[in-house]
């Protein structure tokens, strides 16, 4: 692959990649600073910050790979909603506006890359649902199955062009070089020949051209398609088998396919899209898609569809399959190796997500492998199908505990597995079932009792314990329920002492079992250790490239400060009035003299160092350039607060007719201010009159707009004083309603009548000693 790195092994015996001789990064820190990119770059474009994510991939991915993608969008600080299959995506792209419900159709979903190449079998259809109590038709897919070649996708064309330029290069030179020992050149090379192969997707002939090559020597030369075509015949055929193995496992035919969607950028290429027609019989193929951005729309799709905070208004339903089998096999004590010990627990292709169970007849600590079921379909690179091993104990002391006891059943143990959303299959719970069988001794029942309260005279078998109580509740009841009686019959069921009796109860416990993880090699995850390193690590790196981002554009402010002050004072006459030519010339001395360090020993300075040769040239020429500023902008701020001034008067003589509440004092006052702000821009004119523009200023147009907005912040609240309520006087009462209060207060104490109508309290008490009602209007 000529690649310019080196590629070893870890402790685990994973990937690892060597950078340099004392940095080595494993494969889980790599994806983290990808994910850590792609992550600032959404929140940057989104102006939103990025927490959750939904991220693809390939079908092929085993677990180790889903694992270790979970753990490095956890270095990057991302939470994981769920991991998506490619296809599952681009399915979702394909068929969110889309409506199945008339007819339902298979679709080829085939996506070639840049280093893998799969098919994926999509069945859609439609299903009624009832919303709001109407019947509505939903849409949904299902993938039927997937099939790839790991090792087939567009790097494959472009590394025939590699080869083949680098033999042209070599024939040109001459003397015996072999561009291939020279991983920068082959660097080079590879990137020019991307370019070329993309070129000659939409033209016969490409050029390419590669500047310094190697040793100084320039590479030139050209290629025609069919040479390209020819350079990659036996590609085309091999291009082909995921198809023809997913119609042959899924007893369609070519006929039988209403859609071959083609996404990826290699899927451009003419030559792949004429064997894809040719094996179809069809003239075109479906270009729908966006090639590039299907899969990751179609995952933005279920992202918002799991979300709590996005309602989707279009619903299309989900099925996706696990692209692996899976088997448990059991080893311990007692256990022998055969098809007891070896169980099926995910079929190919079974529903995202599930949880399954399992029960086994065994009384000892025991050890769980999970293995892929096929060792002819294993993800790319793993040798051996075990992924994940568990060891649970804790069964064995629980046996020997109730072992004196009497077991009605062999001792059992549950295992509780799941296959997430994400396609990870794990142990997540395990627990011992023992079942007793024991002879109680419980009170004897009378007949009487018996035959009121109980429903089964076999109730107690399995609950004679709440039998008892139940009894004893029900002859609570009766005694209590006769009083001041002297039946004998009812009182001497519950003082008749009639002894125990002999019951069996059967009881059944679950013991929680201990699972500890014990998977070992390249499948087994970063020790917590070695996590919290690669963290630090990449917030070092965080750190490092804060810092040159901000290194670079302090540089470049300092650089650009340079140019723009040197061209002004050098070509604007305008600075002639606010400057003498020496200081003019100091300047222009200071900003050569950074100029010429910049290029020299400040090429690798720090951020601190460019940011202090910045502020030394401005503390240099900013006053020249506040000076050239005030030329215009002190007259214009005098201007306007002449002018506000002229306006306030008029506003104050209309309040003494719009707004005559205002108080007098405070509007004196305001007056006041404002005389003293006009003596003041008077005498402030006429003192800068007499002094010489190379000079600092007498006054600024900040302090003229300082003063201004003091002035409308006084005259604010004085307008802002609301206008004062009138008075509301209490109405006097006409001669009507006093006869009528008269009228009613008739039979009342002369000095009831001057109590207010509110106090109730004794009058009430009056008309009770007087023998008359209240009336009704009190």
């Amino acid at each position: 692959m000529y690649l310019p790195f080196d590629v070893v092994e870890d402790s685990r015996g994973a990937a690892k990649i060597r950078v340099s001789s004392d940095v080595s990064y494993s494969v889980e820190e790599l994806l983290g600073m990808i994910l850590k990119y792609a992550s600032n770059l959404a929140e940057f474009h989104s102006k939103v910050t990025v927490k959750d994510a939904v991220i693809s991939v390939p079908p092929y991915f085993g677990q180790a790979e889903r694992k270790g993608l979970l753990k490095a969008a956890e270095m990057a600080g991302i939470n994981v909603i769920s991991l998506i299959n490619e296809h599952s995506g681009a399915a979702l792209q394909y068929g969110i506006d889309k409506d199945f419900s008339n007819e339902s159709r298979h679709v080829i979903l085939y996506d070639m890359g840049s280093s893998s190449t799969y098919a994926a079998l999509v069945f859609y259809s439609a299903y009624n649902s009832k919303e709001f109590g109407k019947t509505v038709s939903v849409n949904q897919f299902q993938v039927k199955d997937v099939r790839w070649d790991s090792e087939l996708g567009g790097q494959n064309m472009e590394l025939r062009l590699v080869e083949y330029f680098a033999d042209e290069f070599n024939k040109q030179v001459g003397n015996g070089v072999d561009v291939r020992k020279h991983p920068k050149a082959m660097a080079k090379l590879k990137k020019q020949v991307k370019r070329t192969k993309e070129i000659l997707s939409a033209n016969t002939a490409a050029p390419i051209s590669v500047e310094s090559l190697y040793d100084d020597r320039d590479f030139r030369s050209t290629i025609t398609r069919e040479k390209f075509e020819e350079l990659c015949a036996d590609l085309w055929d091999k291009s082909l088998v995921p198809v023809k193995e997913v119609l042959k496992h899924s007893g369609l035919k070519a006929d039988d396919i209403y859609a071959v969607e083609l996404i990826g950028g290699a899927t451009r290429v003419p030559k792949l899209q004429a064997t894809l027609q040719e094996y179809f019989g069809r003239k075109d193929l479906d270009k729908h898609l966006d090639a590039d951005e299907a899969i990751v729309l179609g995952s933005a799709l279920h992202a918002a569809n799991l979300s709590d905070g996005i309602k989707l208004n279009r619903k299309l339903g989900m099925v996706d399959g696990s692209s692996y089998g899976f088997v448990v096999e059991l080893d311990g004590a007692d256990l022998s190796k055969d098809e007891a010990t070896r169980l099926l627990l995910v079929p190919r292709m079974k529903k995202l997500p599930s949880k399954i169970f399992k029960s086994i007849n065994h009384g000892k600590d025991f050890e769980v492998s999970l293995a892929y079921d096929r060792e002819d379909l294993l993800p790319p690179g793993i040798t051996s199908p075990v992924f994940a091993h568990y060891a649970v104990s804790g069964l064995t002391d629980t046996a020997e505990k109730y072992s004196s006891r009497n077991l009605s059943a062999p001792i059992k143990t549950n295992l509780h597995f799941s296959l997430s959303r994400s396609g990870i299959l794990s142990l997540d719970q395990a627990d011992a079932v023992i079942q007793i069988t024991e002879w109680i001794e419980v009170p004897k029942k009378n007949l009487t009792v018996e035959n009121t309260t109980s429903a089964s005279p076999n109730a107690s078998v399995d609950n004679g314990a709440n039998s008892t109580s139940e009894e004893s509740n029900s002859n609570s009841e009766s005694d209590g329920g006769v009083s001041n009686g002297s039946n004998s019959t009812v009182e001497e069921p519950s003082t008749t002492d009639l002894g125990t009796e002999r019951k069996l109860k059967k009881r059944t416990f679950k013991i929680p079992l201990k699972i500890v993880e014990k998977t070992t090699g390249p499948g087994m995850p970063l020790s917590k250790e070695s996590l919290a390193e690669a963290k630090r690590r990449l917030e070092a790196l965080d750190k490092k490239d804060a810092e040159r981002r901000r290194t670079a554009e302090l540089k470049n402010n300092l650089e650009e400060y340079i140019y723009a002050t040197k061209e002004k004072l050098e070509t604007s006459e305008d600075f002639e009035k606010v400057s003498l030519n020496d200081e003019r010339q100091s300047v222009i001395k200071k900003l050569d003299e950074v100029q010429e360090w910049l290029y020299t020993d400040g090429e690798d300075a720090s951020a601190s160092e460019f940011q202090d040769r910045l502020n030394s040239l401005k503390a240099t020429a900013d006053p020249i350039f506040f000076r050239f500023k005030e030329l215009t902008a002190r007259p214009e701020a005098v201007e306007v607060a002449r002018q506000y001034l002229s306006d306030l008067k008029q506003t104050i003589r209309g309040w003494e007719t719009e707004k005559p509440w205002l108080p007098k004092d405070r509007i004196d006052e305001l007056s006041t201010s404002m005389d003293k702000l006009k003596t003041w821009l008077d005498e402030k004119e006429a003192e800068q009159k007499k002094t010489s523009g190379y000079s600092t200023p007498v006054f600024t147009s900040e302090e003229v707009y300082e003063k201004v907005f003091n002035l409308q912040d006084k005259a604010a609240s004085i307008k802002r004083i609301p206008k004062p309520k009138p008075k509301v006087e209490k109405p006097v009462k006409n001669e009507t309603e006093t006869k009528s209060e008269n009228t009613t207060s008739s039979e009342k104490d002369t000095s009831e009548n001057d109590k207010p109508a509110g106090d109730s309290d004794s009058s009430t008490n009056e008309k009770v000693k007087g023998g008359s009602e209240p009336h009704d209007e009190l």
